[in-house]
C-alpha cells in the first residue's frame, strides 16, 4: 500500500469527480492521503473531506505566497481535530520576489515571520511540519535548525545538499513527480544520498504530474509512477519502496 503525503484534494479541480479520483487511488493501492494546508480559504473543505473519508487527513498552514493572509487563530480552530496530522505547508519562497528592493525585503521579512510563527504553532501542539522551500534554502535551513522541535517533511525536496543535514533533526524528504522528469538530473544525483528511512512519496496534485501523464491534472493514483522511478534509482523492487515509504509516512504523521 502507498501513502500520498501531499495532495491538494481541497482544490477546485477535484470538485467534479472526486469520487472517481478516490476510486482510482484505491485501485492503485493508495491507502491514505494527506491534504496540506496551503490556502485558508480551502481549509474548511480539507477538514470536511477528512471527516467524510476515513483515509484522508489534513494539515493546517499557510503557503508563503499567502503570508499576508496569515491568521494563527484561524488555524487553531482546526488544529486539535484528530485528523489534523501536521502544520503546513509553510516555508519560504523567493522565486517571485519583486524587483523593487524595498518591496522584496518587506516580503522576505513577512514570510520569515509567518514561517517562524507556524513552526512555533507546530511546537506547541507537538506536530510535524510540511515545509515548502523555493530559492530560499539558506534562510529556511537556519530557521528550521533554530526553531523546529518535531521535524517534518521537506515537501517537493529541491535536491539542495545543505538540506540533507536536516535528516539529523527529524526531517523527511518528499519525492514527487519531478523525479520522473527528463530534466531532473540534480534530484536524481542527490537521491541516493537521502537516508532510506527519510523518504516519502507525494504527488502534490493537481500539480507536478509525473511522466507519462505530464501536462494533465495530477492525482494520488499516479504515486505508482514515482515509486517505480524510486525503485529503479534504488536498484530495488517496487514493493520495497512502497513498504518503506508507507512505514516512514506512518512514523512521521502518526497515521
Amino acid at each position: 500500500m502507498l501513502i500520498d503525503t501531499h495532495c491538494h484534494l481541497d482544490d477546485e479541480r477535484y470538485m467534479d469527480d472526486l469520487e472517481e479520483v478516490l476510486q482510482r487511488a484505491k485501485d492503485a493501492e493508495v491507502e491514505k492521503i494527506v491534504i496540506p494546508g496551503a490556502d485558508p480559504k480551502t481549509l474548511p473543505r480539507a477538514v470536511e473531506l477528512s471527516q467524510k473519508y476515513d483515509n484522508i487527513y489534513f494539515a493546517v498552514g499557510v503557503h508563503p505566497y499567502d503570508a499576508s493572509n496569515y491568521d494563527r487563530s484561524f488555524l487553531e480552530q482546526f488544529i486539535e481535530n484528530k485528523k489534523c496530522v501536521a502544520v503546513g505547508e509553510c516555508g519560504l519562497d523567493y522565486y517571485r520576489l519583486s524587483k523593487d528592493k524595498d518591496e522584496a525585503d518587506a516580503d522576505v521579512k513577512r514570510q520569515k515571520e509567518v514561517f517562524i510563527d507556524q513552526i512555533e504553532l507546530a511546537n506547541r501542539y507537538k506536530l510535524p511540519l510540511i515545509v515548502h522551500i523555493r530559492d530560499a534554502s539558506f534562510d529556511s535551513f537556519d530557521i528550521l535548525k533554530k526553531y523546529s522541535r518535531y521535524g517534518g517533511v521537506l515537501h517537493c525536496y529541491n535536491a539542495d545538499h545543505q538540506l540533507l543535514k536536516l535528516a539529523e533533526d527529524g526531517f523527511y524528504y518528499g519525492i514527487g513527480g519531478v523525479i520522473t522528469f527528463k530534466n531532473a538530473r540534480k534530484l536524481i544525483e542527490v537521491y541516493p544520498k537521502i537516508p532510506k528511512n527519510r523518504l516519502l512519496i507525494e504527488t502534490d496534485g493537481p500539480y507536478l504530474t509525473p511522466h507519462p501523464h505530464r501536462g494533465k491534472r495530477n492525482e494520488p493514483a499516479y504515486c505508482k509512477y514515482i515509486v517505480q522511478k524510486m525503485a529503479e534509482l534504488s536498484k530495488t523492487d517496487y514493493e520495497s519502496i512502497a513498504s518503506l515509504t508507507t512505514l516512514n509516512a506512518k512514523s512521521l504523521f502518526g497515521l
